[in-house]
């Protein structure tokens, strides 16, 4: 193969990525490949054209975190408004040094869905 040669290239490439590419084999709950995550973030590709009349750097920024976070929570099972909502109500009651880790959907956990969940329970022990 020729030095600079685009399968020398590919070649490299591989081999310079290649703990991440059989990290799968480690670890059962990573997928092969990420065709899910590719088909969930169509719809945001198809949009792509939106961005561009976002009016401002700031705001593309701002749709593209968002998007990100809505994609996210369809993925994990999460009702995106119910997210949203919950994750800004929390978000003005906190003190600006406080981790928001908690927040991001993978760790989210709806404190509406346990408050309803901790009255019909306190309902039936009640009768």
């Amino acid at each position: 193969m020729f030095s600079g040669s685009p399968t020398l290239k590919a070649i490299n490439y591989a081999l310079s990525h290649w703990a991440g590419l059989v990290r799968f084999l480690d670890d059962g709950r990573i997928d092969i490949d990420n065709n899910p995550v590719e088909r969930s973030m169509r719809p945001i590709a198809l949009q792509r054209k939106n961005a561009l009349f976002a009016g401002h750097e700031l705001g593309a920024e701002n749709w593209a975190a968002i998007a990100s976070l809505i994609e996210t929570c369809k993925l994990g099972a999460i009702n995106p408004a119910a997210y949203l909502a919950d994750v800004l109500a929390r978000i003005v009651t906190r003190g600006d040094g406080e981790p928001i880790d908690d927040l991001l959907p993978g760790n989210w956990v709806d404190t509406k869905a346990a408050e309803m969940t901790f009255e019909t329970s306190a309902t039936a022990n009640a009768a």
